[in-house]
């Protein structure tokens, strides 16, 4: 079979949801005890709509970053904490999305109160290429376990500001960050002088249980972590789908 046949088989297989391109994988087969709260796949994120390519909410990972998650994971045992995952593999056309989003006025103030939704790019908040799209970066938080059960998000719920009281943020159930995810504020930059010393805590324990394991964290965002994997240069543009029961992944096509 010629290199092309064998590349448009596996881009079949990407858009059937029925296989994943290598190295490619659901966490939930990685580790089922990771909750997932996927807000792009919901309403209840800064665009206020589903976000294009997310017709499931999974998380999609390469293996070697879902494995290292699962590491992580364990780890936290101890302390009786876990992970909750917010935005895992995300579709090109999403990136495409966000892009014509901002070119557009209005939106979710909420997001951004004191950040002009037109610098949101140049301040480094959004990406018009995003390492997302490769499937080794990863936005999540800390919970406790038995970790939270998942709302289902209400559009009509009136939000406070991102970088408000925990209890006025949306869906705000996990462990006190400091501010909400997707907040585009400088509270949310980790090192920020702005949250409490137990905020600043939290958020130091979550980077160095993130690093012991491969992952670097992005310093404008809390949440926000890439797994240190330099032979992952392929991005995505397939549609996230729900993960079949029996997942297998394709084998990447080599060029000779």
């Amino acid at each position: 079979m010629s290199l092309a046949a064998l590349a448009a088989g596996a881009w079949a297989g990407e858009n059937s949801g029925s296989v994943l391109p290598a190295p490619l994988v659901y966490l939930r087969g990685i580790d089922p005890t990771i909750v997932q709260d996927i807000r792009y796949a919901t309403s209840a994120n800064f665009t206020g709509h589903v976000v294009p390519g997310y017709k499931a909410a999974e998380c999609i990972l390469v293996r070697p970053a879902a494995e290292a998650l699962a590491k992580v994971q364990a780890d936290l045992r101890a302390s009786k904490l876990g992970l909750k995952v917010y935005d895992c593999f995300r579709p090109r056309q999403a990136v495409r999305a966000f892009v014509a989003w901002s070119e557009k006025p209005g939106g979710k103030d909420n997001f951004h109160p004191r950040v002009n939704k037109s610098q949101l790019f140049a301040l480094g908040y959004i990406a018009r290429a995003s390492s997302h799209s490769r499937g080794v970066a990863v936005d999540l938080t800390l919970v406790t376990v038995p970790g939270p059960e998942i709302s289902k998000p209400n559009a009509n719920i009136k939000l406070g500001p991102c970088n408000g009281p925990a209890e006025n943020r949306l869906l705000d159930t996990e462990v006190d960050m400091g501010t909400a995810f997707d907040c585009f504020d400088p509270m949310s930059h980790t090192r920020s002088n702005e949250i409490s010393s137990a905020q600043r805590h939290q958020r130091q324990f979550l980077v160095d249980v993130m690093q012991k394991h491969g992952f670097r964290n992005y310093p404008n965002e809390w949440w926000h972590f890439t797994f240190e994997m330099t032979n992952a240069l392929q991005s995505f543009d397939f549609p996230i789908e729900d993960r079949p029961a029996e997942q297998k992944s394709l084998p990447t096509p080599k060029v000779r």
